[in-house]
């Protein structure tokens, strides 16, 4: 690693610009503006820098900057070069998928309508991007039924002129047909123009249109251009009743809204015309190598309204740095006033919350399809071990956790994960014996030492012994590299307690406390807090969320079966034998509070008196009338 030091400029100008640093390849690992280049640089080469700004000076090797006239240039100038050098250390925007939109050809003599992933061109319109293709292709049949411009490519076009035939949809109506004349030029040109407005327009503006020019056809004896408007008007409330939402009419905008986790951001864009959700779009960002100080508001916008068309409402779930200058930039790039706003309630507050969710989602899969990437499970495995001080990586680590109601009904869960993967088969649940009054601290060390004291007793079956009867299901004599609790400083101290008492010295322990997600260390006063966007802690959380949610979902099925016995001890008339056979064929009591009668005695051992009994204990409450209560006083009254 360099020393800032050595490349720390001088005489840098008080202007507002653009800088760049390079690491010794002379590549750029990151691009920044500023108000005031001296201020800002200055800021880069001091002693109390964060960790990602201080990785950052010390991978480059050189510094430069540009002089430009206004903030406004500068983050112009500072996204473009984004875009062009990619840098390693700035915010990385990766677009979740490839979503297609409409367009409409406006610079041709013959306008076309066409769905498209491409590029986008000049003098081309484009509409969208829509979610899914299918909607879209709906959407385009609408469209062509209402508004019937070619779209055929200029090739099919010029051979239909040639021959004088048009094609199968101008022989369905699914076309005007220019090709053949059927419509001039400067018709279809018309016809395009309103099919764009159409698609800008309100939904209830359109119908109103085409109610009067289907009533002036028919008032001058033109009945088939009448009958066309009809049809078109048909369709178009067609397509307004499939497309109903819970939105306003008058609501128009991109609604954006950003949903951060440790390692990655995800941001979403739902873009609504009149009430309507035509497109949405996510992109996520990696956060690894961004710097602390760095917002991803400003350049997310930058991302978005360089790719689609700049609308005149903006709708963000939080506020983003130098909005002035990115509305400015966005005005004069579109042509029209742009307004940033953040609703704090109201149905665009909502709208941005589902947005929101959407983002969320698509955060979840992005990192679900990450987390199978075996480099990274390496990188985070690593991370690990460089900061517990491994000998080697964690190859093998199990996680504990407890799981009560105020202390009572205790369950715990083992879940394993190898290689950075969970293994499924090998996880484990335990009833907490004993008391049920223990705490976390006792009841982790009871789990501790019961999962130990099997690894040290199958330890000593010799290998050779492998295909015995039972054998196969030793899971408990592959000791892990890492043993994780859920929990902070007593959970971790009660566990090394248990461990040391059965001599087990060759395996490391530590426990994640959910507060601030520190990692805490046996006899250790103070926690060890990884980086908040290390993959390592990314694995570490993923791991304890895991056990966790075995913990809960096994302790809501014991205390459920628990409710059901207690239950059905109150109920006169049912021996154990009746109580087993409910247990076993029912297991909950919200499942047998939803039997009917009929099946109720069905079950082994249940005749009918018994099932109509147990059937009207448990619904009792609905079955007895209710007697009249005086309100004020809570006297009841006599009938």
């Amino acid at each position: 690693m360099s020393d800032p030091q050595s490349y720390r400029p001088s005489n840098i100008p008080t202007d507002p610009g653009v800088y760049r640093f390079f690491d010794a390849e002379n590549r750029v690992i990151y691009v920044g503006k500023a108000k005031n280049l001296r201020n800002r640089l200055n800021s880069y080469f001091q002693s109390n820098l964060q960790e990602k700004t201080y990785r950052m000076v010390h991978t480059a090797v050189k510094v430069d900057w540009t002089i430009v006239k206004s903030e406004i240039e500068a983050l112009q100038l500072e996204f473009t070069w984004i875009k062009k050098e990619n840098p390693k250390f700035n915010v990385q925007f990766r677009d979740d998928k490839s979503y297609p939109y409409l367009g409409i050809s406006l610079s041709e003599d013959f306008p076309r309508l066409f769905i498209t992933r491409n590029e986008h061109k000049k003098g081309f319109r484009y509409f969208g991007p829509y979610a899914h293709a299918w909607a879209l292709r709906t959407t385009f049949d609408l469209l062509q039924a209402l508004y019937p411009i070619r779209t055929c490519t200029d090739g099919n076009f010029q051979r239909a002129q040639r021959s004088k035939r048009q094609c199968l949809l101008g022989d369905i109506g699914k076309c005007s047909a220019p090709c053949v004349e059927w419509i001039s030029q400067e018709e279809h040109k018309n016809l395009a123009k309103e099919l764009i407005h159409f698609v800008d327009i309100s939904p209830d503006a359109a119908e109103e249109n085409l109610e009067k020019l289907m009533a002036e056809a028919s008032a001058h004896q033109e009945y088939e251009r009448a009958a066309k408007y009809r049809d078109q008007l048909v369709a178009l409330r067609r397509a307004n009743e499939t497309a109903g939402t819970f939105i306003s009419n008058n609501v128009s905008g991109d609604f954006i809204s950003i949903y951060r986790d440790i390692t990655h951001a995800a941001a979403t864009i739902f873009t609504v015309r009149f009430g309507r959700i035509v497109g949405s779009r996510s992109w996520v960002v990696d956060l690894k190598d961004t710097l602390e100080n760095e917002g991803i508001g400003s350049l997310l916008l930058m991302q978005i309204y360089s790719e689609v068309e700049i609308p005149r409402d903006i709708y963000l779930n939080e506020a983003i740095e130098n909005d002035i200058d990115v509305t400015k930039h966005l005005v004069e790039k579109s042509g029209h006033a742009v307004e940033i706003h953040l609703p704090m309630k109201g149905e665009k507050f909502d709208l941005l919350q589902t947005v929101r969710r959407n983002a969320q989602e698509n955060l979840i899969q992005f990192l679900s399809k990450r987390s199978s990437d075996s480099g990274v499970s390496g990188r985070a495995l690593e991370e690990i071990s460089v900061a517990l001080n491994l000998p080697e990586a964690p190859l093998r680590i199990e996680c504990f956790d407890i799981s009560n109601t105020q202390g009572t009904n205790s369950v715990a869960s083992m879940v394993v994960f190898e290689d950075g993967q969970a293994k499924k088969s090998d996880y484990r649940r335990f009833a907490i014996e004993g008391d049920q009054t223990l705490d976390d601290s006792r009841a982790i060390a009871q789990v501790i030492s019961r999962r130990f004291k099997r690894y040290l007793k199958e330890r000593e079956i010799d290998e050779s012994d492998a295909f015995i009867e039972g054998a196969a299901g030793r899971r408990f004599a592959y000791p892990p590299q890492l043993v994780v609790v859920d929990g902070g400083k007593p959970q971790v101290n009660a566990a090394a307690k248990a461990l040391a008492e059965l001599g087990i010295s060759d395996v490391v322990l530590c426990g994640l406390a959910k507060r601030l997600e520190e990692v805490w260390l046996p006899d250790h006063s103070d926690p060890m807090i990884l980086p908040r966007h290390s993959e390592g802690l990314y694995l570490l959380q993923r791991i304890r969320d895991e056990a966790h949610r075995f913990a809960i979902t096994y302790h809501r099925s014991k205390r459920s079966r628990m409710m059901l016995e207690s239950m059905l001890d109150e109920m006169p008339g049912l021996g154990h034998v009746r109580r087993s056979a409910l247990l076993q064929h029912f297991g909950s009591v919200a499942a047998l509070k939803k039997v009917e009668l009929a099946e109720l005695a069905k079950v082994p051992g249940i005749g009918q008196k018994t099932a109509e009994m147990i059937y009207f204990h448990l619904h009792r409450q609905d079955l007895e009338p209710h007697l009249p209560v005086d309100m004020h006083t809570g006297e009841i009254l006599d009938n």
